[in-house]
């Protein structure tokens, strides 16, 4: 792919990650900055070339921005991802309501937009500029109609948009408005070189009287949409409706506004057959020019176990059984070889590469992802944790009894084999992975009826156990990394928390003590040391931990602590309530992909189990009323 250099890049610079909204319908993701910009969408799904990629130094933007000087803001309506962007301008107040159609379809993106004119008048610029292949494909053969609804084509995409009747055809540069910071127009040096071939775009300036509101509303798919466009009044209302039939009230948890949101969020990362997607972006980096940037838009095993966890302990059990049915089907598919990662429809992820674009401010642009050619025991005893909590809440079919005895099987098979282990490094036995199993084994002995073969579960559980005592029990009593590796690790922690210890053990209690002492920095956690840099110097601090260290209190009693391990974490969020990979404590900003679904998992299962209420049905949903 021939690199172009794209007025939109420079019109709608990448902002920090704190600033974006994400709107998801299962199938897909957009980001929206806070300049009204949707900067990237992949289509028609998570792994699809992308149609907007101005995050990552591409083409492509749908903007919709005030034309006056203004300060940006906006939030998710509660339990959703219907997102409200908000401008205070000089004349009044902006809003812009957007979401995807939700639940999405798998082959055709439905993008909402309403604007609305709050106090006073508005005065916007919207811009759609649709460049299939992250910016490679240009728009070619738009058309409007007698109705005003224009179509066009953008690569192999096709793409109908409404409310835009009065828009023009044009290839001036991007600007999204008369007062806009000069720092940020078109470089006049840089216009030059652009191909305008490729500058072909849709412009309308939009004005509203005081009160009044627009409706856009965008599709793209494969083929040539059939039928009438969607009418604005009931795809709204049938997106309304899908998020608070979809998203439970959770008020028997802490934080309850958070946990929905984080609910919402994994509902919206989880695609109709099931595969709930790791992260919405690639390449965002986790430290800039470190090269630690990749491609979360796949299923991760381990991640969705988490989520599965998170939903037993809340007690409310769709996302639990979606998670199920995806990782069994794996299991069902590729048994003792399955892959660590897959695409929302349970195939391959492909191999890693580099695109020829300029990549996100301090890091690379990279699609595909290395974790295909890795292999990861513990995926083996997620799942089996997976399992059995699916088979206490009574909710393990036939088929899913079967994958626990593949992944148990695979255990017996292959736990002697090095493994990358959860930070996804070079392949060693790592303690936690060991560990991992063995709580899982021991799980789904105590789920199932007594027999043969939950003696055969339990008796392989004390064999890793013991194997893994004799091998990786550091003198001081704690665990550590690996036989060879007398270092600490967040993950040490997890498998207490799943049970393969008790919280009272000798073991349990000096690794909690020594990662704190050594791997902690004013209750936020880090993964492990990399050298002998001062931890914030070498990456993030890790969110997910965080909050397992929440948990680990919890599970020791010591409430308080817990809830300040809970709240420090809940913290390190964005403004929409975003968490990403990481959380940089010097600078105060997300770094990794965005949204990150485990770090939402966990904060999700910290918000259960520290107000004690593990498995706590939820009461209906319509009993909630009306969402405020």
């Amino acid at each position: 792919m021939t690199a172009i250099e794209l007025p939109e890049s420079h019109a709608y610079p990448p902002q920090v990650l704190r600033d974006y909204a994400v709107l998801a319908d299962g199938e897909r993701a957009a980001l929206v900055g806070p300049r009204g910009e949707i900067c990237w969408l992949c289509a028609p799904r998570w792994h699809d070339e992308a149609v907007f990629a101005t995050l990552i130094g591409g083409g492509g933007v749908y903007a919709v921005t005030p034309r006056e000087r203004y300060v940006p803001g906006g939030h998710y309506e509660e339990g959703t991802l219907i997102w409200r962007s908000r401008w205070i301008t000089q004349s009044g107040i902006v809003e812009c309501r957007e979401a995807l159609a939700f639940p999405g379809d798998p082959d055709r993106v439905v993008l909402l937009r309403r604007v609305e004119a709050c106090e006073g008048p508005a005065r916007l610029r919207v811009v759609l500029h649709p460049l299939a292949d992250y910016g490679a494909e240009p728009l070619h053969e738009p058309h409007r109609d007698a109705h005003g609804v224009w179509t066009a084509r953008a690569g192999g995409l096709h793409l109908r948009w409404t409310g835009g009747a009065q828009a023009r055809i044009t290839d001036e540069p991007t600007d999204p408005g008369p007062d806009a910071d000069p720092g940020t127009g078109n470089d006049p040096g840089t216009e030059r070189h652009f191909d305008r071939r490729r500058a072909t775009r849709l412009v309308l300036d939009l004005c509203l009287d005081p009160g009044r509101q627009h409706d856009f509303v965008l599709e793209i798919g494969r083929t040539p949409p059939d039928g009438p466009p969607p009418e604005p009044d009931t795809a709204w209302a049938a997106t309304e409706r899908a998020w608070r039939e979809a998203v439970p009230a959770l008020d028997h948890t802490v934080a309850a506004g958070d946990a929905r949101q984080s609910y919402a969020v994994l509902r919206g990362m989880t695609g109709a057959r099931g595969g709930m997607i790791a992260a919405a972006t690639t390449s965002l980096p986790e430290r800039a020019e470190e090269g630690r940037n990749y491609d979360y838009r796949y299923v991760w095993i381990r991640d969705q176990c988490y989520a599965g966890q998170a939903m037993a302990a809340a007690g409310h059990y769709p996302l639990l059984d979606a998670a199920v049915r995806f990782i069994g089907a794996r299991l069902h598919d590729d048994g003792p070889e399955i892959a660590p990662a897959y695409t929302v429809d349970g195939g391959p992820v492909p191999d890693q590469r580099e695109l020829d674009l300029a990549g996100y401010p301090g890091g690379y642009d990279r699609i595909g992802n290395r974790v295909n050619r890795q292999f990861q025991l513990d995926a083996f005893g997620e799942a089996l944790l997976l399992f059995a909590a699916a088979a206490r809440a009574d909710r393990l079919d036939g088929d899913g009894w079967k994958a626990a005895e593949i992944a148990a099987d695979a255990v017996a098979r292959r736990w002697r084999e090095p493994d990358a282990g959860i930070w996804e490094l070079d392949a060693r036995a790592w303690t936690h992975s060991r560990l991992i199993c063995s709580g899982g084994l021991r799980a789904m002995a105590a789920a199932g009826p007594p027999g043969p073969q939950a003696r055969k579960w339990r008796a392989l559980a004390d064999t890793l156990l013991d194997v893994t005592t004799a091998t990786a029990l550091h003198p001081d009593g704690h665990w550590q990394r690996a036989a060879d590796d007398p270092a600490l690790d967040a993950a040490l922690l997890i498998p207490a928390l799943r049970g393969t210890l008790p919280a009272d053990d000798p073991r349990t209690r000096a690794t909690l003590r020594a990662y704190q002492e050594r791997l902690t920095d004013r209750h936020f956690a880090y993964r492990f040391r990399h050298d002998d840099r001062p931890l914030a110097e070498a990456e993030g601090a890790f969110v997910l931990c965080g909050f397992a260290v929440a948990l680990a209190e919890h599970q020791q009693g010591r409430e308080t602590e817990a809830y300040r391990w809970f709240e420090r974490n809940r913290a390190a969020c964005g403004t929409a309530g975003l968490y990403a990979e990481e959380y940089d404590i010097t600078q105060r900003q997300l770094r990794g992909n965005l949204p990150q679904s485990f770090v939402h998992a966990m904060m999700l299962e910290c918000a259960v189990r520290l107000a004690g209420a593990d498995g706590v049905p939820e009461r209906p949903t319509s009993s909630r009323g009306d969402r405020t």
